[in-house]
């Protein structure tokens, strides 16, 4: 008995100072970001900031807000993320509900069929053409609509559905009466609240750190993602410092050093503010979808 207390006390011990040691690789790192977008432009170019701002200065947050096309790029953002996160929701559950009911007509074929489109996926210029000829371009549409499922989530409901919603109780629901409709509106999605913030999560931040599709896509300035808008800022500002003369150079340099750790800690701001509201979900949500149904 007491080698079995010794031996837990012994996981315990192991098991806390390995947390410790993952959170300490994972905070430190953003204490130095915050730390420097807060500190000189001189203690940043010098590498004097640790985890503690140097000078505290707060000129790369007034640049940020009062440049215009920053803000507009992070409503943009935002409406793109909320807008395509919601019809992505949308199109998962009603995908994934409907392959997790056994008597299906073809279940097998419909699911064969997703996992043939998760992996064969079509190249950037088919798609792009695809986007062209539906008049998608330089539009919020052009980011949703070609993502608005993605397949591994919907793997992840269906498995959660199968999994975890009673069939028995689905079966009463249909003896008393009840459609596929209100079954999944008055039963399956209340009971679902785990796995859907799990999705809402996924989903967001995969819209919020997209770039590549609002680069391709998008040509309107006002229409620009955050992110496109912070690499066209980053991109003239390294121009501006190669015609710069030597001393104006390192001067724009160090500004450019902290306004890169201010962009970065004003960029990562809703995901911080979304994390709380999902967090409690989110495990239990990611354990019950992955196991294999």
């Amino acid at each position: 008995m007491e080698k079995k207390i010794d031996s837990n006390k012994c996981f315990h011990i192991v098991n806390t100072m390995l947390l410790i040691f993952c959170f300490l690789i994972i905070a430190l790192p953003v204490l130095n970001v915050i730390a420097s977008s807060l500190s000189t432009p001189g203690a940043v170019i010098r590498g004097q900031v640790r985890f503690w701002p140097k000078g505290w200065n707060v000129d790369a947050y007034k640049q940020i807000f009062t440049n215009k096309m920053l803000i507009t790029g992070y409503k943009n953002s935002i409406v793109y993320t909320l807008v395509g996160t919601g019809i992505n929701i949308i199109m998962t559950v009603l995908a994934a509900y409907p392959l997790s009911v056994k008597d299906l007509w073809g279940r097998k074929v419909f699911a064969s069929l997703f996992i043939f489109v998760m992996i064969f996926t079509a190249p950037l210029i088919p798609t792009y053409l695809n986007v062209r000829d539906l008049g998608l371009l330089d539009s919020m549409w052009a980011l949703i609509l070609p993502g608005a499922i993605s397949v591994y989530n919907m793997i992840i409901a269906r498995t959660y559905f199968q999994n975890s919603i009673p069939g028995e109780m689905l079966e009463s629901a249909r003896l008393d009466g009840c459609d596929d409709i209100k079954i999944l509106t008055r039963m399956v999605l209340p009971l679902s609240k785990s796995i859907l913030a799990v999705l809402v999560l996924y989903y967001a931040v995969a819209h919020w750190n997209s770039y590549f599709d609002a680069f391709i896509y998008l040509s309107s300035d006002t229409k620009f993602t955050l992110q496109v808008v912070l690499r066209n800022i980053m991109s003239s500002a390294k121009a501006l410092e190669e015609m710069a003369t030597t001393v104006e150079q390192s001067m724009r340099a160090a500004n450019i050093e902290v306004l890169k750790y201010a962009v970065i800690v004003f960029g990562s701001i809703p995901l911080i503010i979304l994390y709380p509201f999902v967090q409690k979900h989110f495990v239990k949500g990611v354990m019950i979808g992955s196991v294999k149904g």
